[in-house]
């Protein structure tokens, strides 16, 4: 090993496996909470049949997750537990591939908002469905970190 690559290992910011589930469940926290609240907020501008779009807001959300983040989010907890560098880099929570997905899916949220192309209370229709698959995964981080000894036994996790 040459000096240079001997300083970008000392300098890469490494966690154990274990609170790399950790950090993976706070950050699907952040953005399924974020999620939440907007849709939250935009589904309150007008509240005409408010419990419906509720209702379906929170059925579509589990529907979703079922159907997608639970395999996602089991996936990636494989990754990580599998992973064969004893300290991953702490960004290591995501391929390169999920945050150029995670990328393409902010800035479309961004712009729907900021465009007006949809009015906003029908987009807290999104932001809910989306939230919540988030919002179930990172729970689903947040077990498996602190159950990490079942994770690394190779516990189907779907």
């Amino acid at each position: 090993m040459n000096k240079s690559s001997s300083i970008l290992l000392r300098c890469k910011p490494g966690i154990s496996k274990r609170y790399l589930l950790f950090v993976a469940a706070i950050m699907w926290t952040f953005a399924g909470g974020m999620l939440l609240v907007r849709g939250c907020s935009f589904l309150l501008v007008n509240n005409y049949f408010l419990s419906l779009k509720a209702i379906v807001s929170l059925l579509a959300g589990f529907v979703f997750y079922f159907a997608l983040f639970s395999g996602v989010s089991s996936k990636h907890i494989n990754r990580i537990v599998s992973l064969t560098v004893e300290k991953p880099c702490f960004f290591s929570f995501f391929g390169w591939k999920s945050y150029f997905m995670m990328f393409i899916m902010i800035s479309f949220g961004i712009t729907l908002r900021k465009s007006g192309f949809i009015p906003l209370e029908y987009l807290s229709f999104f932001y809910i469905t989306m939230g919540i698959p988030l919002f179930l995964s990172a729970l689903r981080f947040y077990f498996y970190g602190f159950n990490f000894k079942n994770a690394e036994k190779g516990i189907k996790m779907n």
